[in-house]
């Protein structure tokens, strides 16, 4: 039976500001959680359900009677949004279902299966290298988000796509109005157009070479895809847009975060420098101990669905809240606690189903070889502010910092 109580929704944002970065709720937040499917009001005033156990999550991600469909009726938003346009639509397949959607990822999926992003780890490297050669040539002290955490991520996705890196200001800004909860839809709305504009620009002069060569993403689709009819010029400015935002906001918060948790304990970055090797591991208990998308995955019912003993009807929308999930204690021995030895391999920071990020292998290539290449190069890196006052994103829905001062 569906509860018609609702709770006004304990997570966002976030405690960081009384209890630093790496604390998701306080007790009095764990509290006004009704078990693991919570109904709750959103900032909207609009109710939903919040699902926060593993099993749960997963269930409700993998179980095809939820849409990601923002424009459906009842779909969990955070924000109120400007009615799309049909351009708007286009392209953009994290928020399309069925046929529709994987039509699109198909297109893409190659691009980023683990053998692809192998081959472009000598470029991930060089871009590290370089980033850190800049570093040490400014000398202490530094804004490590800024000099290294934001550019890594943004030059290595601009590489990949044949965006011009010169212009990062412009589309950084921009994909931070994006995800910010807070910003008026009217301003998202004209900031998203010229995003496309820009994307849009792109794609037309990529199409205008006759005789183009170039090895970039989104010249390989023009001449594969768009040239041969299987994809229109929008869904190509809305793949390459989405790739754009995505490609460099969730890495460059996550190696932010990443290094701020490493530097809390004297001796991580040390061993990270030692073993290199234990990378792999060490990234996997990072996703799963930050999970920077906080404000979850928002669906919508397109049929009752029981999930965790509780019945969503058709037309209830539904958050699955990751980052509660990767803290389950069914699941993971010390879930509250990082730990470097933890077997994390099942969480879910990049989702679960059919929407699973498709740039988790280039993700992670990204956040071990940055980590490994600054334990390196700077054995005697320090933050220069506690973590309780280093400056956090909470209105972010991909949270992260706005700023890590540091020297060495």
């Amino acid at each position: 039976m569906t509860a018609t109580a609702a709770t006004d929704l304990p997570l966002w944002p976030p405690a960081s500001l009384d209890h630093g970065p790496f604390v998701l709720l306080d007790e009095e937040q764990r509290r006004s959680l009704d078990g693991p499917v919570t109904r709750v009001r959103l900032p909207t005033g609009n109710r939903a359900w919040l699902v926060t156990r593993h099993a749960d999550v997963r269930h409700l991600l993998r179980h095809p009677g939820f849409s990601a469909d923002l424009e459906r009726p009842g779909f969990p938003l955070l924000r109120p949004l400007s009615p799309l346009s049909e351009e708007d639509r286009q392209g953009g397949f994290i928020r399309m279902d069925g046929d529709a959607h994987a039509r699109l990822r198909r297109m893409l999926t190659a691009e980023f299966m683990i053998k692809s992003v192998r081959r472009i780890e000598p470029l991930i490297e060089r871009t590290v290298d370089a980033a850190l050669d800049d570093l040490a040539a400014a000398g202490p002290p530094a804004d490590l988000v800024e000099a290294f955490a934001l550019p890594v991520p943004s030059m290595v996705i601009c590489h990949l796509l044949g965006v011009p890196y010169a212009e990062h200001a412009f589309f950084q800004a921009r994909s931070r109005t994006l995800l910010d909860r807070t910003a008026p839809p009217q301003r998202v709305r004209a900031e998203v157009r010229q995003l496309r504009a820009y994307v849009r620009d792109l794609v037309e002069r990529r199409q205008a070479a006759a005789d183009d060569d170039a090895d970039d993403l989104i010249s390989r689709l023009v001449r594969d895809r768009v040239r041969t009819g299987q994809l229109g010029v929008d869904e190509l400015v809305g793949m390459a847009l989405l790739l754009l935002v995505a490609g460099h906001e969730t890495t460059a918060n996550m190696i932010g975060l990443s290094t701020l948790l490493l530097l809390r304990e004297p001796g991580r970055l040390d061993a990270l420098r030692e073993e290199p090797e234990r990378a792999p591991a060490l990234v996997e208990e990072l996703l799963r101990y930050l999970s920077v998308v906080r404000t979850g995955l928002p669906r919508v019912a397109t049929e009752d669905v029981e999930i965790g003993g509780r019945l969503i009807r058709a037309g209830e929308g539904v958050i699955a809240v990751l980052s509660l999930a990767n803290r389950d204690p069914e699941v993971f021995a010390t879930p509250d606690e990082f730990d470097p030895y933890q077997q994390a391999h099942q969480h879910l920071s990049f989702g679960f189903g059919v929407h699973q990020c498709i740039g988790q292998p280039l993700a992670r290539a990204e956040l071990r070889i940055a980590l490994v290449a600054l334990a390196r190069r700077f054995p005697g890196l320090r933050t220069a502010a506690t973590p309780e006052r280093v400056p956090t994103r909470d209105t972010s829905v991909v949270f992260g910092l706005d700023s890590l001062p540091v020297t060495w």
